[in-house]
């Protein structure tokens, strides 16, 4: 494992398009069939990060709380399965259930999708508004495996909150620290 921040890709950016297909329902699924109507949540996680591992309950509450409210949820695998077997679709269909994942869980075989966010690590996240504008890249929180302080979502929170009540997303922004996105090497 190795401990790598968010590239911090720039506000305002577009959120580039995809098709991938779901590990749970098996549909295909572009980014204009997913995307919520007051603003979307693109999480770029894995199975076996211990990063992801620890905020896996926040995030399932965080978007029960606000896919209610119009948001949308979607993450993403892109790590190479071949080096990581624990990450593959068939592992990642069983830690949605297991989990109870209120999102669909995709797959980035070709690795495309995440190096068009520029994702870097897992987990990194990313909030669009509805036009898919980049509002807010990061953390989920200040909580870290290890530190003490409990998993809140709140850095998320406060950026789907703003978005809610058509207030500026805070620009003050802290990079998400987890496991290295596994690029293939061949």
């Amino acid at each position: 494992m190795s401990l790598t921040p968010s590239n911090m890709l720039e506000l305002g950016t577009i959120a580039p398009g995809f098709e991938l297909p779901d590990t749970v329902s098996r549909e295909t699924y572009t980014l204009p069939k997913l995307k919520g109507e007051k603003g979307t949540v693109i999480m770029f996680i894995c199975n076996h990060c211990p990063y992801v591992k620890h905020v896996n309950d926040e995030i399932v509450r965080l978007a029960n709380d606000y896919r209610i409210l119009g948001f949308s949820f979607i993450a993403i695998s892109s790590n190479d399965v071949k080096a990581y077997p624990q990450d593959h679709p068939e592992l990642m269909f069983k830690i949605a259930r297991q989990l109870n994942y209120p999102f669909p869980y995709l797959y980035d075989e070709t690795q495309e999708v995440a190096k068009a966010y520029h994702a870097a690590c897992t987990p990194d996240f990313y909030v669009f508004d509805e036009a898919l504008r980049l509002v807010y890249r990061g953390q989920l929180d200040d909580s870290r495996p290890k530190n003490g302080i409990p998993t809140s979502g709140r850095s998320i929170r406060e950026a789907l909150d703003a978005l809610l009540n058509n207030r500026p997303v805070p620009s003050e922004q802290k990079p998400s620290m987890g496991c290295n996105i596994k690029w293939r090497t061949y």
